[in-house]
């Protein structure tokens, strides 16, 4: 054994467990509260389940399950063992995937919105590979899950209204400020010195996860929301940008993702109010992986990128 494998722990006697491979059959019984459905589960035929049992009750010396019936119920001692092994399954589980979250040679997964890789993400990605050509680098999009999926992905480029769950490391980026913008051609439209309550007599567009963004804007300017133009409900902000881009309508911006659109002039801000919403832009990861290499690399990338302090 190598030396950075050796711990400091008590040697496991496993001969005071029941066999490993039989607590499979077990778990999933107890689950079921029936053998047929356990084995239907695991593949494994009706009698090898109930050997799996009868091999754990004959290592314990108690019954596991009493019959009722045609069915099978937890006896006092199965519901003891059972949370138990549960646990340990899930632990296990665990394990596993933080190993495969560690991989060095698999590639980082990083999870965001389309419109956050369309308009912000996906163009400085190549920079960052250039600086770490060691890593190789998978960026996943998703159009309307919100939520951070660690399964699924190693990093998230994220909003989050509160903070996340502690078992998460969670560094702030940008505020989920909203602002309106278009195009000079509608902006025109409005005259000069526009005020908040002139945007209603405009085409709008509407997130469809989003659809109380402009409620909470004007109302943010003392104005009530009472759209007197037709306005037209999207899936991504990337959509409601090209329809500003087209002179077809105002959008919402959400974050800074129309910054080049807006240094060249393609866009304006018709108004300067803004509403800045609870939560933040940010990035997001297991708390067992900030300190893994290649993810506290992204970490201080995107910081940089966005004029922050990695943390």
């Amino acid at each position: 054994m190598h030396d950075d494998a050796r711990t400091s722990h008590n040697k496991i006697d496993l001969r005071r467990l029941p066999p490993l491979k039989a607590l499979k059959g077990f778990e999933a019984a107890t689950r079921h509260q029936s053998i047929r459905d356990a084995a239907d589960e695991l593949n494994l035929t009706h009698p090898a389940v109930s050997h799996q049992v009868q091999l754990i009750e004959e290592a314990l010396g108690v019954e596991l399950f009493a019959q009722e019936g045609r069915h099978i119920v937890s006896t006092t001692e199965g519901k003891i063992l059972y949370p138990y092994v549960r646990r340990a399954f899930e632990a296990l589980i665990e394990g596993v995937e933080a190993v495969h979250r560690n991989a060095i040679d698999k590639p980082l997964r990083v999870h965001t919105y389309v419109t956050a890789s369309i308009r912000w993400l996906a163009g400085r990605v190549p920079q960052f590979l250039a600086e770490h050509p060691e890593i190789k680098l998978e960026l996943k999009t998703c159009a309307v899950e919100w939520e951070f999926d660690d399964v699924y992905a190693d990093v998230g480029f994220v909003y989050c209204e509160t903070p996340p769950h502690a078992r998460y490391h969670w560094m702030p980026m940008f505020e989920y400020s909203l602002y309106p913008i278009c195009s000079p051609v509608l902006a025109a439209r409005l005259g000069p010195d526009p005020k908040p309550a002139d945007l209603m007599g405009q085409p709008l567009v509407m997130i469809s996860t989003e659809v109380l963004n402009w409620k909470h804007w004007f109302e943010s300017a003392n104005v009530q929301f009472n759209p007197r133009a037709s306005y037209v409900v999207v899936d991504t902000l990337a959509v409601a940008l090209e329809m500003a881009l087209n002179n077809q309508a105002i959008a919402l911006a959400n974050g800074p993702f129309a910054q080049s659109e807006l240094a060249s002039g393609r866009l304006v801000r018709p108004v300067d109010h803004k509403f800045v919403c609870p939560g933040e832009w940010g990035l997001i990861c297991q708390r067992d992986m900030a300190e893994n290499p290649r993810i506290r690399k992204f970490f201080e990338w995107m910081a940089r990128q966005a004029g922050t302090a990695v943390s």
